[in-house]
């Protein structure tokens, strides 16, 4: 079953290469009868669903859409041409579905797909909707609202991004959200999305943990970023054991230069995430991986070290990290509506502990540092871990970074934007400009796939500033 889950996590595949590649033909008719809720591992489920716009049977878990390819009756390739097959029972209707020598069954036909999920804005006729600007609604959840009458954004250039948006030139962007001088100007949302929708932060999460680690150094419940790491795991014999490995600290962490051989952009690196997700201590395999660094010197994608910290954060605390975190960080900024399960074992190698948060409750936390950790004046992460979280530290990809936030500059029109960012597979963006007092939110389903969200920021937002 694992080989079942990284095909669907790492293989998506264009509607142009699948057009090219496609053979066998089926019809939107004949694709509707693998529609359904089926079963899944670790007694989950997923839905299959075919696209009234492509043509295309979809699989999807959770928010994420992956598509299938037929191959021969019955039979969907994904893109490593890896075969799913549906079995009919004796009324040869589709009863389950088999891969990797697993079969899984259909759980309902039942299942309510609605138009708005394949459309980014459809009307009841169908068509696209024309764009208006609308001032974001004030709600009571402590976020201020205005108009981009006065914030200095291009109206002009909004129109633009929201009709190529529509016309699905960007397609699978879920929200766009704009702030400027510390007020929601902009807010707009797409397919089945809207303000009240949770959306996946894949790894925006990190970010989240970072500022639950600064407030439990701040509390006192972790001395410092100077802390060696395995201490807190005395229960632990780690493989490959050696004196570098000792030598991990909080800031090793945080900074993802902990020297283990886990690097997200190395194919041939010993650790991954999809090896990591199906043990049963994520923790426990990221510090049995061998060493190939000093620690502290060269940054490598690992995402077992935020993971590591949210659970010493766990531990030094006595809480749950979504406790910790609605006392601390949720709580204080309203955020009531959100999704975190946060247990580092193969129960999540599909949601992999990430947190769902609203579009809005994403901009108020980039606000929260924005204003050096302030919130309705109260500090609650202290101007000094917002100021440290946020300045170099180290290289990763080839970017700067902080304490699990990436520093990135954005050019436009020949001028260059520095900002601090969060961000996610599926092209879920939080980025912070301190110098234009900008903030912007954009959440994505471009899962594995170029997400357009920087170019969106590029093209329609930053433009505005050049003058």
């Amino acid at each position: 079953m694992k080989k079942f889950t990284l095909a669907f996590l790492f293989f998506v595949y264009s509607a142009f290469s699948y057009a090219q590649q496609q053979k066998y033909k089926a019809s939107y008719t004949q694709l509707k009868e693998y529609e359904g809720l089926y079963q899944y591992i670790n007694h989950s489920t997923l839905r299959m669903a075919v696209s009234p716009k492509d043509t295309i049977l979809y699989a999807i878990l959770n928010q994420t859409k992956y598509a299938l390819k037929p191959f021969a009756k019955d039979i969907f390739l994904n893109n490593a041409h890896q075969q799913l097959k549906f079995i009919r029972n004796g009324s040869n209707a589709i009863s389950s579905y088999t891969y990797d020598n697993d079969t899984l069954k259909l759980l309902s036909k039942k299942v309510h797909f609605p138009l708005q999920m394949w459309y980014p804005r459809i009307t009841t006729g169908g068509r696209n909707s024309p764009y208006q600007y609308h001032i974001p609604p004030a709600l009571p959840d402590g976020l201020p609202t205005g108009s981009i009458t006065s914030s200095g954004l291009d109206s002009s250039l909004l129109n633009t991004m929201m009709n190529k948006i529509i016309a699905g030139d960007y397609p699978n962007v879920h929200s766009v959200l704009i702030l400027k001088d510390s007020k929601l100007v902009f807010e707009e949302y797409f397919y089945e999305y809207n303000r009240d929708s949770l959306q996946e932060q894949r790894s925006a999460s990190k970010s989240v943990v970072s500022a639950l680690t600064g407030i439990a150094i701040h509390q006192g419940f972790i001395k410092s970023v100077n802390e060696k790491v395995l201490p807190y795991f005395s229960d632990y014999r780690p493989a490959n054991n050696s004196e570098l490995k000792q030598r991990i600290t909080i800031g090793d962490l945080l900074s993802n230069q902990s020297g283990v051989d886990y690097d997200a952009a190395n194919p041939k690196s010993a650790g991954n995430e999809t090896a990591m997700g199906y043990t049963d201590d994520w923790v426990k395999y990221t510090f049995d991986l061998p060493m190939i660094d000093t620690p502290g010197t060269k940054g490598r994608y690992n995402s077992g070290n935020p993971i590591t910290l949210g659970r010493i954060v766990e531990k030094t605390t006595g809480m749950p990290l979504r406790d910790f975190a609605v006392k601390n960080l949720f709580g204080p900024m309203g955020i009531t509506n959100f999704k975190w399960n946060f247990k580092p074992d193969k129960s999540e190698s599909e949601d992999f502990c990430q947190v769902y948060l609203r579009p809005r409750d994403m901009a108020k936390f980039a606000l929260l540092y924005l204003n050096n950790g302030t919130w309705k004046n109260k500090q609650l992460i202290t101007t000094e871990w917002v100021t440290e979280s946020t300045s170099k530290h180290s290289i990763v990809q080839g970017v700067d970074y902080g304490y699990l936030w990436w520093l990135k500059y954005l050019d436009a029109n020949g001028t260059r934007y520095y900002s601090f960012a969060a961000q996610g597979n599926g092209g879920q963006k939080i980025y912070v400009f301190r110098q234009q007092k900008l903030v912007v939110v954009v959440t994505g389903g471009n899962y594995n796939s170029q997400s357009p969200s920087n170019e969106l920021i590029e093209k329609y937002i930053l433009p505005a500033f050049n003058k």
